[in-house]
C-alpha cells in the first residue's frame, strides 16, 4: 500500500477540548424582543372597545367648505306675485344641501339634485322679498351666497295692507324652524321644532314627512312646539309643513331630512356578561391566550438548556476533564 494513502489515528492527549456552548446572548435578546411585542399587542387587544348598547361612530376629517355658489335662475328679479308659496329654482353643486332665505329669514331647504339643479317651494313675506340661496356640505359648512333676487308679494286687502318688511304684529301667518335640515337614523325618533308667527289662533299644522306619513297638530296659541317622527329606511326626505289659522290664512315651509344608514349597536346577548367574559369573547384576546403559553414554554426550554450546559461544565471541571473557565 502506498504510504501516503495509509490512514493513521491522531494521537489523543486524553483530555477534552474546552466545551463550546450555544450562543445564548443573541437568543436571549430575541426572546426579550418577542416578549415585548406580545405584551404590547396583548395590552392593545385587551383595551376596552364599544360597550354593550353603544353606537359605533366613524370620524370625518374636515374639508374645505364649498367654494362654488348656488344660483337663482327662477323667479326673475323684480317680479310680482299675488299667491304664495312660489317656486325658487337654480343651479347648485352636487352632494350639497341648498337653503333659501327671504329677507335673511329661512324659507326652505332641499338637497341638490344629481343634475346639479334644485327647486324648493318658498313662502313669501308681504311686500318686498330679497331671495338668497346658500349651499352647505355634509359637514354643514356654508358656501358663498348666490345672486340676490328681489320679488314682491302683493297681498290683497283681505290679507292685509302691503308692507315692505316683516312685522310680527301684522296678521300675516308665517312658519319658522331652527332646523334647516334634520339628520337621524332609521327607527330613531327625529324631532323638529316649529314656530308659528302671526295669524290668529287656533291653528292647524299639517306635517308631511315625505314617506307617505303625515300628522296634524292642533295649536291654541303661537307657542313653538316639537313635531316628531321615525323613518324606517335611510334616504333623503322632503318635509312639508303647512298651517292655517282661524281666518283661513295659509303658511308653508319645506325642510330636508337626511336619514343615515342603520346605526351599529353592540348588543350584550347574555345580559350579565362581566368585563372578563367580554374579553374572552374577543377573538384577538383568545389567540393571545394560546400564544403566551407557547412563548413561556420556549423560554423555559432555553433556560433549561443553559442551566444544563453550565452543570455539565461544572461536572467536567470537577473530574479534571475540562480546564476551568477563566
Amino acid at each position: 500500500m502506498i504510504s501516503w494513502l495509509s490512514l493513521s489515528h491522531h494521537r489523543h492527549s486524553g483530555r477534552l477540548r474546552p466545551h463550546e456552548h450555544t450562543s445564548y446572548a443573541p437568543l436571549g435578546v430575541l426572546l426579550v424582543v418577542v416578549g415585548f411585542i406580545l405584551a404590547s399587542y396583548s395590552v392593545y387587544a385587551a383595551s376596552p372597545g364599544p360597550e354593550a348598547g353603544s353606537i359605533g361612530l366613524n370620524g370625518t376629517v374636515p374639508v374645505q367648505p364649498p367654494t362654488v355658489a348656488a344660483t337663482i335662475s327662477s323667479p326673475s328679479s323684480g317680479k310680482h306675485f299675488t299667491v304664495s308659496p312660489i317656486e325658487v329654482a337654480g343651479t347648485c353643486t352636487k352632494d350639497t344641501l341648498v337653503e333659501v332665505f327671504k329677507n335673511k329669514i329661512f324659507a326652505g331647504s332641499t338637497p341638490c339634485g344629481e343634475n346639479g339643479k334644485y327647486s324648493v317651494q318658498a313662502d313669501l313675506l308681504y311686500g318686498k322679498n330679497v331671495l338668497v340661496a346658500r349651499v352647505y356640505d355634509v359637514l354643514n359648512q356654508a358656501g358663498p351666497d348666490s345672486n340676490k333676487v328681489t320679488v314682491y308679494y302683493d297681498a290683497s286687502l283681505a290679507q292685509g295692507s302691503p308692507v315692505t318688511s316683516l312685522n310680527f304684529s301684522d296678521t300675516q301667518l308665517l312658519l319658522n324652524t331652527d332646523a334647516v335640515f334634520r339628520g337621524s337614523f332609521p327607527n330613531e325618533e327625529m324631532t323638529m321644532p316649529i314656530e308659528i308667527l302671526g295669524g290668529r289662533p287656533p291653528f292647524a299644522v299639517n306635517v308631511e314627512w315625505g314617506d307617505s306619513d303625515d300628522k296634524v297638530y292642533a295649536r291654541k296659541d303661537n307657542v313653538s312646539f316639537l313635531a316628531s317622527h321615525a323613518y324606517t329606511k335611510p334616504g333623503t326626505y322632503q318635509i312639508t309643513v303647512d298651517s292655517t289659522d282661524a281666518d283661513g290664512r295659509v303658511a308653508f315651509l319645506t325642510v330636508a331630512a337626511v336619514i343615515n344608514g342603520a346605526a351599529t349597536i353592540v348588543n350584550d346577548t347574555s345580559g350579565t356578561a362581566s368585563t372578563g367574559e367580554g374579553l374572552l369573547a374577543n377573538p384577538v384576546v383568545a389567540r393571545m391566550l394560546t400564544i403566551w403559553p407557547l412563548y413561556v414554554t420556549l423560554v423555559a426550554i432555553v433556560v433549561s438548556f443553559w442551566l444544563g450546559e453550565r452543570r455539565e461544565k461544572r461536572v467536567l471541571v470537577a473530574h479534571g476533564a475540562l480546564s476551568s473557565p477563566r
